[in-house]
């Protein structure tokens, strides 16, 4: 894979997919915590496929709006290198989240339109990364992982903010590299766009993601 484009994979939840991202190439490997989503996992079986991840891949938890006692137990049960935020954590939270728990955050922030860039300033200040990603459709139980894209137009010319950034949002293997061109995007993150079902990677399709980096 290129060295221009980091990969992060998320929502894995079984062996066999943990060893396709590596193999892949993938900088980051996403774990799931979160109920409603089919990708969630119970923490003794993240513990597991953390083990295989090998060290300079970076084992990233997912969380929605949890509470210190839910982030107590992940980090306590699970081997992490960082925090990503999807819910509706405020500044004041995630700062919070990042001196108590002492791993690096990242905060999802959602987009539909121009102005809902300016949230990606206010959460540079106290993120350590921000991860761009398409804002859920109105009645959406889940945050995240819907296969939906917005229209990277809006960050065409914007890729110096104060924190690395992640671009992610119904990323496939078709569209990852024209996304990538459009937006100058560092990171990109796929979860729903290297499945077969809804919390089912698909091995072809993680190859074919990380090829398409290339």
């Amino acid at each position: 894979m290129s060295d221009d484009v980091r990969l992060k994979i998320c929502g894995l939840t079984a062996p066999e997919h943990v060893r396709a991202a590596v193999e892949a190439g993938a900088g980051y490997v996403g774990f799931v915590f979160f109920p409603k989503s089919p990708r969630h996992l119970q923490l003794q079986t993240a513990a597991d496929l953390a083990q295989l991840v090998p060290a300079g891949v970076a084992k990233v938890a997912l969380v929605v709006n949890a509470t210190d006692e839910d982030l107590d137990r992940i980090v306590s049960t699970v081997p992490l290198d960082m925090l990503q935020l999807h819910g509706k954590e405020s500044p004041d939270r995630v700062a919070e989240i990042r001196e108590r728990f002492g791993l690096p955050v990242m905060k999802a922030i959602g987009i539909a339109e121009a102005e809902d860039l300016t949230a990606i300033d206010l959460y540079s200040e106290v993120a350590d990364q921000l991860l761009v990603d398409a804002k859920p459709p109105r009645n959406s139980e889940l945050p995240g992982g819907n296969g939906l894209a917005f229209d990277w137009r809006l960050l065409a010319g914007r890729k110096y903010w104060q924190r690395p950034w992640m671009l992610a949002g119904g990323l496939t293997p078709d569209n990852v590299a024209e996304a990538v061109r459009m937006t100058g995007a560092r990171q990109v993150d796929v979860s729903s766009g290297v499945e077969s079902a809804p919390g089912v990677k698909d091995v072809g399709l993680i190859s074919a993601f990380a090829a398409a980096l290339k």
